[in-house]
């Protein structure tokens, strides 16, 4: 009988000491917007930064006149294509995508608001993350979260950061995160 009486004791003891135990566990700790802003944006800042491309379209080649980052040096016959040639100071600021200096205006009519070429800032910055919305959880146990990704203009002339800022340049999309948990820390798995 006093066999038996020890096993209960231990017993209760053991079952007492196993819900102490799984008290002392902590659950997964809390991913915040914070923590998941602070975990894409470390991403970000882990990727060579990258200039901005921007669109140029027949405003934007008047702004960069006006601002002397080309000048136009050919006219063809039907008065609407040109060549235009970035100057000095042009060539401080930006490139063209497919590269050299001479930029080819070439758009379908006179009227054409759709014809834009594209030019890239040498100014290189990382993507930035802002804006992210309420943290969801996602099979598995993970978590997802959508955020909007948007370009740093940072070093980039007011002339050509209000050109960037004309009609047909995307300066910002929106995207998914999704977050694992690692041991006892949240990590970044994937952006989409």
């Amino acid at each position: 009988m006093k066999n038996t009486m020890s096993l209960k004791v231990f017993g209760a003891l053991a079952l007492l000491g196993t819900g102490l135990v799984m008290t002392a566990c902590k659950s997964a700790p809390e991913l915040t917007t914070a923590n998941a802003q602070a975990l894409i944006q470390a991403k970000y800042d882990a990727t060579p930064a990258v200039g901005v491309n921007i669109s140029v379209n027949n405003d934007g080649m008047v702004q960069g006149a006006t601002a002397k980052y080309w000048n136009r040096t050919t006219i063809y016959p039907n008065k609407y294509w040109a060549d235009f040639t970035l100057t000095p100071e042009g060539k401080k600021v930006v490139k063209q995508a497919g590269g050299g200096d001479v930029i080819k205006w070439r758009p379908d009519s006179p009227t054409d608001k759709n014809y834009s070429i594209v030019m890239v800032t040498l100014a290189a910055n990382h993507l930035k993350a802002r804006d992210i919305k309420a943290i969801q959880d996602a099979v598995g146990g993970g978590k997802t979260v959508t955020y909007t990704e948007g370009v740093d203009l940072t070093g980039v002339p007011d002339p050509l950061a209000a050109i960037a800022h004309n009609p047909g340049n995307k300066l910002s999309s929106t995207h998914q995160a999704d977050f694992v948990l690692d041991g006892a820390a949240w990590k970044l798995q994937s952006i989409e």
